[in-house]
């Protein structure tokens, strides 16, 4: 239906090969026989996140510190999906537990994006999250700090009225939790 749009990779070379950094330069052919050279790749872990509503109807978000823009930002809970997860509910299950403490009693999936499928070979899968319990402390990485904070959606779409959610990924997941949520009209 769409082959005829579809690359050929010619040849690929890896100029970095770290967890956080893979990156390849792919040399591909077009159908049309055009070559393009130089074809830059970034190689990331599958990502996971979740809109998560409390028992009492909070939505969790985190705060945490992002260098890259060197401010801290609100986000939805979530992260990277582990080679030890047998599915991407069980990444997005423990992602939860280790970064809020929460366990829930349904975990619905609402599909999933891609930050930039011209570059990035990853997606990032979206889940609501619903009935959170809080079971337990926080189990967090060494590199992370993570405060987390309960919102009314009243004072959640403040935040993203006032462009206060940076992560656009994670405003994608609020956009299809809220209309899976039933709470956005179109007029």
């Amino acid at each position: 239906m769409d082959e005829h749009l579809k690359w050929k990779t010619l040849s690929s070379e890896y100029l970095s090969h770290e967890t956080w950094f893979t990156v390849r330069r792919d040399t591909c052919e077009r159908n049309d026989g055009t070559i393009v050279k130089n074809y830059y790749v970034f190689e990331f872990p599958e990502w996971a996140t979740a809109f998560a509503l409390t028992a009492e109807g909070k939505i969790l978000m985190t705060k945490q510190y992002r260098q890259a823009l060197g401010e801290v930002c609100i986000e939805l809970p979530g992260g990277c999906v582990d080679k030890t997860d047998a599915s991407f509910e069980d990444a997005i299950k423990r992602e939860l537990l280790e970064e809020t403490g929460y366990e829930f009693d349904e975990i619905k999936s609402l599909g999933k994006i891609s930050a930039n499928p011209s570059t990035n070979t990853n997606l990032m899968h979206m889940f609501l999250a619903t009935g959170g319990k809080k079971v337990k402390e926080q189990s967090l990485d060494a590199n992370e700090e993570i405060e987390v904070i309960e919102l009314s959606f009243d004072e959640l779409m403040q935040l993203v009225n006032e462009n206060k959610i940076m992560q656009s990924m994670h405003l994608s997941t609020i956009y299809y939790a809220l209309t899976s949520l039933g709470k956005l009209s179109y007029k």
